[in-house]
């Protein structure tokens, strides 16, 4: 720590030795004639040109300097001499260190080991760190310090920053996918009166100008669903959700998801759409559709298959075929046999969701290539509808892929009657969580519809070998510590 501060007061002090020569250590804007990279794309012996980007290296070779110059797009030598850019401006380069932000005009030459260079005519200093960035040898190999610190991460792991380009690569792709269906991206509200479309705890909050409470979504469905009504045929939105909830390398309480809703259609052709539509983004993005998850060494631990067609099986075969046989025990031998397999239970737990925990030991998180799970039990999820040939099931599909669910697509409930029996059964005592306002939509007529949801971040986590949902979120939630930035 007492390292730290001296390093960060030397730089303090070279940021205030800037400022009496008159110079604005954080300065304003300044031209470009290019990006690193489209000026090594064009680079010709010879030319004149000015960039900018962050001092990532620096050899000093008395008054000589070369310095690598690091902006987005890539990197850059230049070349300082003493000579070619004056005293004064010498004096100035001499108060630089690694991490400041410099903008730099002069002549590009190619050096005797065959190198891209510019020969600088002129600096300006655009930005002083006060703070050394990470050894970019050594990375930064601390966990925590990566997701709380996510800049410093994008600065000296270069495979963090790709997996960041890959997802807005992949949210990028399947925005066209449906774009060039005819689906229309649309908004709907993040703060409801009403938290609904899945079971689960929201985040509360008040409006105090319409003296309401309000609750963070756990999801858009409803209100998609209003659309529907409404004549919007087929839509989609790209929504950050909410839920009050635990934290894991798979769930962050803030995370996205892609809710698609399509009238005429049902759970069968949406996920056919949603088959062809990830296999898309796979092969734009990642360049195969043999995804490799690698552990911390680099080892393959596991090769996730998507090629096409992907496996369809009723719930009830998954379980038996995990379990056989257990649909013919009674809810007590299944409780004793739960005991046996050491799959812990809650008392509370119905027998539905008995069969529920062990569907999720046994078979979602043993199925890494992709599986659509279809015809759930009608318990499990109160908006789909029931299918006609066995009310005990509804049709849905529950998408693993990777050992966890990726996405669940419905034959969705248009009966208001049926809903609100569900939700009234769902709801219990609690009659106030239900969305009247929903049901009043459903009265006026909702055609038939397939509905799915695909969770952004988990898809990520399987397309780009990710093992932690915070290695694919930007700025995940961690838990608070006392502040240790302060000098």
């Amino acid at each position: 720590m007492e390292e730290t501060h001296a390093l960060f007061e030397t730089r303090r002090q070279k940021m205030l030795a800037l400022r009496e020569k008159g110079v604005d250590p954080y300065g304003h804007r300044f031209a470009l004639t290019g990006s690193v990279a489209e000026v090594r794309e064009r680079f010709a012996e010879g030319r004149c040109e000015c960039i900018a980007g962050r001092i990532t290296a620096h050899r000093d070779m008395g008054k000589s300097h070369f310095l690598d110059l690091t902006d987005s797009t890539g990197r850059i030598q230049v070349f300082v001499h003493a000579k070619e850019v004056g005293p004064e401006a010498y004096e100035i380069f001499q108060l630089l260190d690694m991490g400041d932000f410099l903008g730099v005009e002069g002549e590009t030459f190619t050096t005797r080991t065959g190198e891209p260079t510019l020969r600088v005519k002129k600096l300006t200093v655009l930005s002083k760190s006060l703070r050394p960035l990470p050894d970019k040898w050594h990375g930064l190999a601390d966990v925590e310090t990566r997701y709380r610190q996510r800049y410093l991460d994008l600065l000296a792991n270069p495979e963090s920053k790709e997996v960041f380009k890959k997802r807005i690569a992949i949210i990028r792709e399947m925005r066209r996918y449906l774009e060039d269906r005819g689906f229309l991206e649309v908004e709907t509200p993040m703060m409801q009166p009403v938290a609904g479309g899945a079971a689960a705890t929201p985040f509360k909050t008040h409006h105090n100008a319409l003296d309401i409470d309000l609750y963070l979504r756990i999801a858009p469905e409803l209100f998609l669903k209003r659309l529907l009504v409404g004549g919007f045929d087929r839509v989609f939105e790209l929504n950050r959700s909410f839920r009050n909830e635990g934290v894991s390398r798979r769930h962050n309480p803030e995370f996205t998801m892609l809710e698609i809703y399509r009238a005429y259609s049902d759970f069968e052709e949406m996920s056919a759409m949603v088959e062809e539509m990830v296999c898309t983004a796979a092969e734009k993005v990642i360049g195969t559709l043999k995804i490799e998850h690698k552990d911390a060494e680099g080892n393959v631990i596991r090769t996730i298959d998507l090629t096409r067609p992907w496996r369809r099986a009723p719930y009830r075969e998954l379980v038996n075929e995990a379990v056989p046989g257990w649909f013919e025990l009674t809810p007590e031998a299944r409780r004793e046999r739960c005991q046996e397999m050491k799959i812990e239970l809650s008392p509370e737990m119905a027998d539905f969701e008995v069969t529920q925990h062990v569907f999720e030991k046994l078979v979602e998180e043993k199925t890494f290539n992709p599986c659509f799970v279809t015809h759930c039990p009608t318990e499990l999820v109160p908006l789909a509808k029931q299918n006609p040939n066995d009310p005990s099931v509804v049709d849905v599909y529950e998408l693993v892929i990777n050992g966890q669910e990726i996405s669940p697509g419905y034959s969705e409930l248009n009966d208001p009657i049926v809903q609100r029996q569900r939700l009234e059964a769902q709801a219990g005592e609690e009659i106030q969580k239900i969305d009247e306002d929903f049901l009043a939509a459903l009265e006026h007529g909702m055609p038939p519809a397939g509905g799915v949801g695909i969770g952004i971040d988990r898809l990520v986590m399987m397309l780009t070998g990710a093992e932690s949902i915070r290695d694919v979120i930007l700025f995940p939630h961690m838990k608070s510590r006392p502040a240790d930035f302060k000098q």
